[in-house]
């Protein structure tokens, strides 16, 4: 029996392929789980549902109109730090486990759009992390190498996505973890402005930074989860509704990098030369290069770690740091146990440091559109980040702790692979409430790049 088509995982793929009646949903189901097994113990899933559950999910929507459901019969994943009626919340820390009685907001409105929740994914443990090792559920890797690691916190779901388990997947960000394991698995990671998604649902890590993130294989995707997963929500406290005026991305627009001498690299040669390709990519489209001073930026983005925020992640577990603390990831536990150094005073000196910074921010802003920053500067193997965990941490937020801060939106793409084939990742950062133009930008750049992403496989039709 030969094949005859090959269809891809990403949304548009699936859809036709619906609609033609080249495949059932539950024949999507099927392959999905197939493939798991076969991946075995990748330390991806922390609850995955039993395949009954999800084809009667599938069967569910079998009767629906199809061009109701803008994810009809799309498969997707969550990250374990967002809840799911009846499915436990564990954050990758067992003790903390409990089971909520509400799905999230923002799960609720995928599954009403016809979604199919495949399971929940592995993460730095209280999300606190960029590399993915923090987790009692084990160290999930790169799609392209066992040895190095996926970039976190929301390792599992960036790799459910890269390895073709999903369509899509949710995670959250707060310092970077929606977009930093997009860059080592080659694949798309939008982190929307705060509030346009709700976090209602969400443990908290920052609850004032905090933002739901969406993974995906295109920026087509991403404009359409995004799309279907935001919204007003009344129960959050920091939702918030797109503004009737919001500046747009020119077709011809001009993009801020940072000074020679600001970037960083590590030592990583290869790195800077994808970026430089990055950057000329962006020129092929119409965009102009303009150097900026990022020192504002890079200030900001050690407040996170260096100031009262800090404090915020011990608010968020406060009961469970005081009396469950030893259950905790050893790392995490030192991180978040340096929220007791703060004084309601340093708070509000935090406070005034960072607008400061938004202020020279502001100048920078006036000469661009856009920034075009490297994801990250490089990428580390397992064993590295073991033997220096904090201070590889931090040089993995080099480009990446400030966004959140300064009410950012940005979207990490895809930049080409390096000689021993590790992807790296270049990342579109907007103004508050540009999402859209971002995502429209981003298929742009694609299109200009011309590969296909993350590390996955077609589904085979047969006659």
């Amino acid at each position: 029996m030969g094949i005859t088509e090959l269809i891809g995982l990403d949304i548009a793929s699936l859809l036709t392929a619906y609609r033609t009646a080249q495949l059932q949903p539950t024949d999507v189901i099927e392959e999905i789980y197939r493939r798991i097994a076969t991946r075995g113990n990748d330390a991806v899933w922390i609850h995955l549902l039993p395949q009954a559950e999800a084809i009667a999910q599938a069967e569910a929507i079998a009767d629906r109109n199809l061009d109701d459901l803008p994810l009809y019969g799309i498969p997707f994943a969550v990250k374990d730090n967002i809840d799911v009626a009846k499915m436990p919340t564990t954050a990758a820390c067992p003790a903390y486990s409990y089971i909520p009685e509400k799905t999230a907001t923002v799960v609720d409105r995928l599954l009403q759009a016809g979604g199919i929740l495949i399971g929940k994914t592995n993460l730095d443990q209280f999300a606190t992390g960029l590399v993915g090792v923090r987790s009692p559920y084990g160290a999930c890797s790169s799609v392209f190498h066992d040895d190095y690691i996926s970039g976190g916190s929301s390792c599992g779901s960036a790799v459910a996505v890269a390895a073709g388990l999903v369509s899509f997947s949710l995670g959250t960000d707060t310092a970077g973890s929606g977009r930093v394991p997009a860059a080592f698995n080659n694949i798309v990671g939008l982190k929307p402005t705060k509030g346009l998604l709700s976090t209602s649902g969400v443990v908290p890590a920052c609850r004032s930074l905090d933002c739901v993130s969406i993974f995906t294989l295109n920026c087509q995707d991403a404009a359409i989860v995004w799309q279907v997963a935001r919204g007003f929500d009344p129960t959050d406290s920091y939702s918030r509704q797109i503004p009737p005026q919001t500046a747009a991305i020119p077709s011809s627009f001009f993009f801020g990098v940072p000074k020679a001498d600001q970037l960083q690299f590590f030592g990583d040669a290869a790195a800077a030369d994808l970026y430089e390709q990055g950057l000329q990519r962006l020129k092929a489209i119409g965009g102009n290069l303009v150097e900026i001073d990022f020192q504002p930026f890079h200030q900001a983005a050690n407040l996170l770690y260096s100031g009262a925020w800090v404090a915020e992640r011990l608010a968020a577990i406060q009961s469970f740091f005081e009396t469950q603390a030893d259950a905790m990831h050893p790392v995490v536990r030192q991180i978040i146990s340096n929220g007791l150094r703060y004084t309601a005073v340093d708070t509000f000196k935090s406070f005034y440091a960072l607008e400061a910074l938004k202020q020279q921010a502001a100048q920078e802003w006036e000469k661009v559109n856009i920034l075009a920053l490297p994801t990250t500067g490089t990428i580390y193997t397992k064993a590295e980040v073991e033997a220096d965990a904090i201070a590889l941490n931090t040089n993995l937020g080099y480009y990446t702790n400030f966004v959140n801060l300064m009410d950012l939106c940005a979207i990490a793409l895809p930049c080409g692979f390096r000689a021993n084939s590790l992807p790296a990742g270049i990342t579109l950062i907007g103004q508050s409430f540009q999402d859209a133009d971002l995502c429209k930008l981003g298929i742009r750049y694609h299109h200009q790049m011309g590969v296909t992403y993350g590390k996955t496989t077609s589904i085979r039709i047969y006659p």
